[in-house]
């Protein structure tokens, strides 16, 4: 046993649950907590510009990497506050992230103190578990309960308070002999996966959709080995996207109002059967249960029991971690095909790989149009990045967009704020990423709107060394809200451009696309250049890489587009309105590889 402060007992503790790495804000109430940080040393720590963005940058860093945790530090009151919206986001979505705030001395907390607010009551919405600690002795415990409760059942977040005294007070804690506490994750019986499959093998045209539980449980090897010894098609939530790679002949699009594919929806609506592993049935990807689940039958697998059943009621449903479930799946499904006992589903993947590959389920990008259309754009990224680039984004027409034309090839190499959507999520979020992955290709993607909100972090970027490629498309509108708003029959306070008199010579006939943001990423440290016509916007991303390598710095790309351009999106997946185009000899889907790999 050794005696220390309780803020030193919880450094300990977050070392040896794997912490490295935090993102903060230092501040009087939690400095007690950043001295034992520079003593021990061990912890890395990124400054953010905004409490917020420390908190989206933890996001970022848990997503990017297997296993991770990312902590975010801030102070008492509004620190806590702003990290708000991460916290919901993260737990929308099924992240892990341990949020630590400083507070006023215990005798204080209910004297109206300077920035002391009950943050622990506000944010148990958002959590797994917020607490604000009152007793030294506690903090070593209220720390490993804390990792517990974030890696175990379905992922999330939790928030604890830390009171200024309380972190000063010296305790009693034996480091040495310290283990973190059994991860407990339910796990599907091998009766539970014989059921599904025999009702599986009653279908004709049966559909695995695939969630981003599986890629929080790292199981996608799991579901791609699933699928091709069944044989049946695939269709990747968003959430899920990149599970099974966007060229495989299993891929069958994504489903949706929005982020989805026109082959994809096509798909869902000729299946007889559905089985959803690691999702949410998100109303993004649903529409309305009534046409969702018409004509097809479900099973549901998820390792939250409340979520069977949550949107609509599955004919079978399965309490389990994903990659236990398909641990089972792979294993009875591979000595069921060892006896001939497996359906063939040929025909069902062929019809499906057809609508895959026709021009009639294909969006049109092959526009010439100055300023740009934004589908030229995301074609112009798929030839210029590569398959393993990972891409960072939030919400917006520009999201939406680049999840119908853009292409994925491995697990968390998308990484997207799903069901929380917050603007300027994105660019924190990337540099959460950089700092969990020091190699990997990053390219973040934004609408303007987006890019403004948090557009400060880019400074931490330049000083931390996080370089990263920042595709940032300007219509000088509140894009996806506008198009909404054609349904009142207005165009009200959604528009960004203005007359700025400071702008530079690059805007185009002076056309008032409102803020310079060449001029204020550059104010920031960083780099950015402004691209009017698609011949310039792959020597810009060379240009872009080059200065990486030299500088070391997030490069912005501003991509001058069209003011108006509505997305394909409906109100139901059997009604999504296409106002561009369909394909004519320009394909929108990758193509897939050899279908060997079925047999």
């Amino acid at each position: 046993m050794a005696k220390m402060k309780a803020a030193m007992a919880a450094v300990l503790v977050m070392e040896k649950e794997g912490v490295t790495q935090a993102f903060g804000v230092p501040g009087a109430a939690i400095n007690p907590l950043y001295a034992q940080l520079k003593e021990r040393g061990t912890i890395g720590h990124i400054l953010a510009r905004h409490v917020e963005g420390a908190s989206h940058m933890a996001e970022g860093y848990t997503r990017a990497v297997a296993g991770n945790i990312g902590v975010c530090i801030g102070t008492s009151g509004p620190a806590g506050t702003d990290m708000i919206t991460g916290l919901y986001s993260a737990q929308a979505d099924s992240i892990p992230i341990l949020c630590i705030t400083g507070q006023a001395p215990k005798a204080r907390l209910h004297k109206e103190d300077f920035q002391a607010v009950d943050i622990a009551s506000i944010a148990k919405p958002v959590t797994k578990w917020a607490t604000t600690v009152l007793e030294a002795a506690q903090v070593p415990g209220v720390f490993q309960q804390a990792f517990h409760l974030m890696r175990s059942g379905r992922p999330g977040p939790v928030l604890i308070d830390l009171p200024f005294d309380v972190m000063q007070t010296e305790i009693e804690f034996d480091v040495d002999t310290y283990e973190p506490l059994p991860v407990y994750k339910p796990a599907a019986t091998r009766k539970q996966i014989e059921k599904a499959i025999e009702m599986l093998c009653t279908s004709e045209r049966p559909l695995i959709v695939a969630g981003g539980g599986i890629i929080n449980a790292d199981a996608s090897d799991l579901l791609v080995e699933f699928a091709e010894i069944l044989g049946i098609p695939v269709i990747p939530t968003l959430m899920g996207w990149g599970t099974i790679p966007d060229d495989h002949p299993l891929m069958a699009g994504m489903c949706g109002l929005q982020t989805s594919h026109r082959y994809g929806n096509a798909n869902m609506l000729a299946s007889d059967f559905v089985l959803g592993i690691g999702n949410r049935w998100a109303n993004r990807h649903t529409g309305s249960p009534e046409v969702y689940c018409k004509g097809r039958r479900f099973i549901h697998v998820d390792i939250e029991p409340t979520q069977i059943g949550r949107v609509f009621a599955p004919d079978y449903g399965i309490v389990s971690d994903a990659k236990a479930a398909l641990q089972k799946f792979v294993e009875v499904a591979r000595e069921m095909k060892s006896k001939n006992a497996l359906p063939n589903w040929s025909d069902w993947v062929k019809e499906c790989q057809g609508r895959k590959s026709s021009p009639e389920f294909l969006r049109k990008t092959n526009f010439d149009s100055v300023p740009m259309k934004p589908q030229r754009v995301y074609q112009c990224m798929n030839n210029a990045f590569g398959r393993e680039t990972t891409y960072v984004s939030t919400i917006g027409l520009s999201q939406i967009a680049g999840a119908q034309f853009l292409h994925v090839y491995h697990p968390r190499n998308w990484i997207n704020c799903g069901q929380a959507g917050p603007l300027g999520w994105t660019a924190p979020a990337a540099l959460g990423v950089r700092a969990a992955d020091p190699t990997r290709d990053i390219v973040a993607l934004s609408g303007d709107y987006d890019f403004q909100f948090m557009i400060e972090e880019l400074a931490v970027g330049a000083q931390f060394k996080l370089p990263y490629i920042h595709i940032l498309v300007n219509n000088s509108y509140l894009g996806l809200i506008r198009q909404s708003q054609r349904g009142f029959s207005m165009d009200y306070c959604v528009q960004l451009g203005f007359q700025n008199i400071n702008a530079s010579a690059e805007d185009p006939a002076g056309q008032g696309y409102g803020v310079d943001h060449v001029k204020v990423v550059e104010g920031l440290g960083c780099k950015a250049i402004r691209v009017l016509r698609q011949e310039d916007l792959a020597p810009a991303i060379e240009q872009a890489r080059r200065w990486m390598a030299e500088h070391k710095v997030p490069v912005v790309i501003e991509i001058i587009l069209e003011r108006v351009t509505n997305i394909a999106m409906g109100t139901e997946i059997d009604n999504v309105t296409e106002f561009e185009e369909l394909a004519s000899g320009m394909s929108d889907a990758p193509t897939a590889v050899a279908a060997s790999m079925l047999n």
